[in-house]
């Protein structure tokens, strides 16, 4: 393979995964409208439509282990690779927490839920993470990418306090428990995405500077 067969190899592989990307980010909208118009229709197809993520996920595995192993290549070539795997992964396991919501909406059946408040907040939270660093990765932006981690902070806050106000009211409604539990479940699966945009955002680091760095432990 050419340098510059192997250029275009880079370049569709960076495509993919703008692909996965912009699947995930869908998946997590589309679950919050199920559950938000109790849309049970449309949580079936975020969970149908997990499949091709995964799918597409493992495909960009199996392409940059195959240019590993043919190309051999050096450096920044090989740190793009590592740095493609472990994205998609992520990206995959975003579209993972998409699916649990819409599987919570599926359990919720014709169940009301109680106005979704910080839920939205955090699910806008956690796209815009994730969309930013899918950014920093095309642009390799370290400054991003460390910027990015921080503003975890954010939606951590946004969970604690649907925490503390869902436990207020299960304390006030015990007869509500159960509809507040997934709301429960539904934060923790929001939260989950910023968590997986922080990582992604650390191999965008390790892409650029060749170092791996922790930047934002996640307290959950």
């Amino acid at each position: 393979m050419t340098r510059v067969q192997f250029d275009k190899a880079l370049l569709e592989l960076r495509h993919d995964i703008l692909d996965v990307a912009s699947l995930a980010e869908q998946a997590i909208r589309r679950s919050m409208e199920s559950l938000r118009r109790r849309d049970l229709a449309l949580a079936r197809e975020v969970v149908d439509g997990d499949r091709d993520i995964n799918r597409r996920r493992f495909a960009i595995e199996d392409r940059a282990v195959y240019l590993i192993a043919t190309q051999q290549p050096m450096a920044i070539d090989l740190r793009v690779l590592v740095a493609a795997i472990h994205i998609a992964t992520e990206l995959e396991r975003i579209g993972d927490h998409a699916e649990g919501i819409a599987r919570i909406s599926l359990m919720l059946g014709e169940q009301s839920l109680p106005p979704l408040g910080r839920l939205s907040e955090m699910a806008d939270a956690g796209i815009d993470m994730m969309h930013r660093s899918i950014t920093a990765f095309i642009d390799r932006d370290v400054e991003l990418a460390r910027q990015i981690c921080h503003d975890d902070d954010h939606l951590d806050a946004l969970y604690d306090a649907n925490y503390a106000e869902v436990i207020g009211r299960m304390l006030m409604e015990p007869q509500s428990a159960k509809v507040l539990t997934y709301q429960l479940w539904t934060a923790h699966n929001l939260e989950r995405i910023g968590d997986r945009s922080t990582n992604i955002c650390e191999r965008v680091i390790y892409l650029v500077t060749g170092h791996m760095e922790e930047e934002n432990v996640s307290k959950y």
